[in-house]
């Protein structure tokens, strides 16, 4: 254990900025689609790449018990605004 007040460990350091800089980029992309909306082509282009190749279509189902989206925009939005970026459908 570390002496509090010190600084991280170089293998702390890289969890650390690794987590943060997958955040960012999570809530980068929620920017996107809320400034552009789901029919933007960058923004379809990033919900592919997550859905390998396709986007989904409704309903979806998601790793929330008993939650259910009509569609993959509403399921990426509502992770969004609850900032809970890495719910998988």
């Amino acid at each position: 254990a570390q002496q509090l007040g010190t600084p991280l460990s170089e293998q702390e350091y890289h969890q650390f900025f690794r987590y943060l800089r997958v955040a960012h980029r999570a809530s980068t992309a929620c920017l996107l689609r809320e400034l552009y909306g789901c029919q933007n082509p960058l923004v379809q282009r990033l919900d592919e790449y997550e859905n390998h190749g396709v986007i989904p279509e409704g309903p979806i189902c998601s790793e929330l018990p008993g939650t259910i989206f009509p569609n993959f925009c509403t399921f990426s939005f509502y992770r969004c605004t609850r900032k809970r970026y890495f719910i998988k459908v």
